[in-house]
């Protein structure tokens, strides 16, 4: 094998594998702002799970054991948001935000070193991430395969059609009879089940984690595929295929940062554009289409 084919597959790889990681984030938090809420915690529960599966694996928990741990956790952490936002009718910016703080404030209670995975998340990561020479195919099978269970849940069943009403219209759901708290908070409940897994994967992927960065803006990224494929950030709308294009677009964009050696301060600035122009594109959408009716 050539020295140019070789970097291609290897540039391949890790291609896949962002897309696979970002994309699981991305369907969380869409399924979430279909409903009309959003997340701005994600990165900071990334960045707690991670830290806290390389804890269970130093106490020599089976590592299988120690990532259902870590993503009943998350699923927890969404269980609280949801109950926040329904029943002590919170604000979701205002909760995740105080999540964002709490989680990476936790994060660095626990521990300020680096974590690490033993030998026994070996398999693990085998299965998740991939291994050597194909790191990130598997990621990139693991968000086909949640991308699957996500998109039959949301458009062909009735529970999607209760989210996506929900979202389009809150009021008129909980008059037409549904349960409205009880999916708003499963909603959240998927979003942290899933910002806990790409907690897992995180720490097999990279094998060390920094409690202070791990995960750090990654609500970023998730929220940014999210509008970028198609959803609204008023709720009711948006679709799983969608998604998934819309999380392509974030680890391009950083594929053509690095090759034009665009300092990776300014990458977020170049995301942070992408995510403006996004929510500038729905709202002339949004306008075009009250105009036509």
């Amino acid at each position: 094998m050539t020295d140019d084919r070789a970097r291609t597959l290897s540039y391949h790889s890790v291609l896949a594998g962002r897309l696979g990681f970002y994309g699981i984030l991305t369907v969380g938090v869409g399924v979430l702002i279909v409903t009309g809420g959003i997340d701005l915690s994600i990165g900071s529960v990334v960045g707690l799970c991670a830290v806290l599966f390389g804890l269970l694996l130093n106490q020599q928990i089976p590592a299988w054991q120690a990532a259902l741990l870590v993503v009943a956790l998350g699923c927890l952490i969404g269980l609280i948001h949801g109950f926040l936002v329904t029943q002590l009718k919170l604000q979701p910016f205002l909760v995740t935000l105080c999540g964002l703080f709490i989680y990476r404030g936790l994060a660095r209670g626990v521990t300020l070193v680096q974590l690490g995975i033993n030998e026994d998340a070996a398999a693990l990561k085998a299965l998740l991430v991939g291994g050597e020479g194909e790191a990130g195919r598997n990621q990139l099978i693991l968000l086909l395969v949640i991308a699957l269970a996500v998109g039959l849940l949301l458009h062909f069943t009735k529970h999607g059609r209760y989210l996506f009403a929900i979202g389009a219209n809150e009021a008129a759901a909980k008059y037409a009879g549904i349960p409205t708290e009880r999916y708003k908070i499963l909603a959240y409940v998927i979003c942290s089940g899933l910002a806990a897994l790409g907690g897992v994967l995180l720490l097999l992927d990279a094998e060390t984690v920094n409690p202070t960065s791990g995960g750090s803006l990654l609500e970023l990224y998730a929220i940014t595929g999210a509008v970028l494929g198609g959803c609204s950030l008023r709720g009711g709308e948006g679709l799983v295929p969608g998604m998934i294009l819309g999380a392509a677009v974030l680890p391009l964009l950083r594929g053509v940062s690095s090759f034009n050696k665009v300092p990776s301060d300014v990458e977020y600035a170049v995301i942070g554009m992408a995510l403006l122009l996004g929510t500038i594109a729905d709202e002339l959408l949004k306008r075009g289409a009250g105009r036509r009716e």
